[in-house]
């Protein structure tokens, strides 16, 4: 196991996203001082102050807090193009039953190349909604990659109580466990992984998947532990027509008569998402998961996310798994996700860059406990930060807008240095912790 190293330096030179009144702004020729993996200042000459720090030059660059992606599951990134045209219920039936086969080492190696890209291309922490799985041989693979990569990880475990093969009001048995043997084993991993760079989070795969009973076991947990719960709700109307006819009202109102809706709640995809759920998110506290790749991909449709925001939703980005969107690219989501909205509106003035930054980074910060992370970069925060060159890439050049550049041209291509607690996990657009190379070997001898 690689220990998570919170280190010091001095970002030296470097255009900051500078968090500002009444918001962010680029301030160039910056010093970003980081003590023990905190940011304690930034300003111009700032390293005079502390000559005993190592310098990490940013003379050209641009530096912004790292991406959050809210949502993905890593075990799929050995399942690129699976099921691909299938609706989602299909879809779901073929990529379970590769779930259910999934092995230790399948599992680690996946999660290795998924979390690597998300590195890559400016990721420093990743809401992982893992599916319920009874091996903790599996569990402990996820673990030993995500520690291995050094990202920051919110890692969700599944759970169910309601059994349907079908999937259509309830989850596959042979992925299924009592509930007091996720909670204990969720337990258990809270206590091996304190003081690293992974903590639990709980997992459901849709509102079908828990009966109220089951909800009310994994809502009481989830509040005495200070936990996220990660829950599907509303990618089609599945949800809402198998609650209707087995539970007699929507699955909004499915969740919420069952107390399953609170401020650590994080709803994923709320596609079909109406007036009357929004209203309830919003007075819950609930905050979404906007995916819009893979709602693109599998023909879900479009989220309402300008609704949700009009109602008071707090909204993050998420890429989703690797076998519906393909990729862990959060800089072509932070793209389509700003695009989506705005054919959908036919108005080329919404969502534009500091709209989908500030959802990229701190949108559902709440809900995923950190409250007092907000937009731009600041003294005192945490020191995951990404720093781009537009100049490793022609087609970003020349910059007239930073911003508008990273919404509507950036990729993986220009992202230079990943940080996470100070510590450099991507450098010159390589990781400092994993051998990509054997990792595209060992991934090839899966065929």
């Amino acid at each position: 196991m690689v220990p998570a190293r919170a280190q010091s330096t001095v970002i030296t030179d470097v255009t900051v996203y500078l968090r500002g009144q009444p918001d962010p702004r680029w301030q160039p020729g910056q010093d970003v001082v980081i003590r023990d993996g905190v940011i304690t200042e930034i300003g111009a000459d700032a390293r005079r102050a502390h000559p005993e720090l190592p310098r990490a030059d940013g003379s050209g660059g641009h530096l912004v807090p790292g991406f959050v992606n809210t949502h993905t599951h890593l075990q799929q990134a050995v399942l690129r193009g699976l099921g691909e045209g299938l609706p989602l219920l299909a879809w779901l039936r073929c990529v379970g039953e590769r779930t259910v086969a999934a092995t230790p080492e399948q599992t680690y190696l996946s999660a290795l190349a998924g979390g690597l890209e998300l590195l890559r291309g400016g990721v420093t922490t990743v809401v992982e909604h893992m599916w319920p799985n009874r091996s903790e041989a599996v569990h402990d693979a996820m673990i030993r990659a995500l520690n291995e990569l050094g990202i920051r990880v919110i890692l969700g475990r599944g759970l169910a109580d309601r059994a349907d093969a079908s999937r259509r009001w309830g989850l596959d048995p042979r992925l299924m466990q009592p509930l007091p043997e996720v909670f204990a084993h969720i337990e258990e991993l809270d206590a091996r992984l304190r003081g690293s760079r992974i903590s639990t989070a709980l997992a459901v795969p849709n509102p079908r998947c828990l009966t109220p009973e089951g909800m009310a076991a994994a809502h009481e947990f989830a509040v005495r532990g200070g936990k996220t719960v990660s829950i599907h709700v509303l990618e089609t109307t599945t949800d809402e027509e198998m609650c209707r006819l087995h539970a007699g009202r929507g699955a909004v109102d499915y969740l919420d008569d069952s107390g399953f809706l609170w401020d650590r709640t994080l709803a994923v995809h709320c596609v079909n998402l109406d007036a009357h759920g929004r209203t309830v998110f919003a007075d819950r506290g609930v905050a979404v998961s906007y995916n819009p790749i893979s709602n693109m991909r599998l023909g879900s449709g479009v989220a309402p996310v300008l609704d949700m925001l009009a109602a008071g939703i707090a909204v993050g980005l998420g890429v989703d798994g690797a076998a519906s969107n393909d990729t862990q690219d959060l800089l072509l989501a932070l793209r389509m996700g700003s695009y989506l909205q705005r054919v959908t509106r036919k108005r080329a003035d919404l969502l534009g860059f500091d709209d989908m930054l500030r959802m990229a980074t701190s949108g559902a910060a709440r809900a995923l406990g950190r409250p007092g992370h907000g937009p731009g970069i600041g003294a005192g925060d945490r020191a995951d930060l990404t720093l781009f060159r537009f100049d490793r890439d022609f087609a970003c050049l020349p910059v007239l807008d930073p911003g508008a550049t990273l919404l509507t041209a950036a990729s993986a291509r220009v992202v230079d240095t990943v940080w996470v607690d100070g510590e450099p996990v991507i450098r010159d657009g390589r990781s400092t912790r994993v051998d990509a190379e054997l990792l595209g070997r060992q991934l090839i001898s899966m065929r």
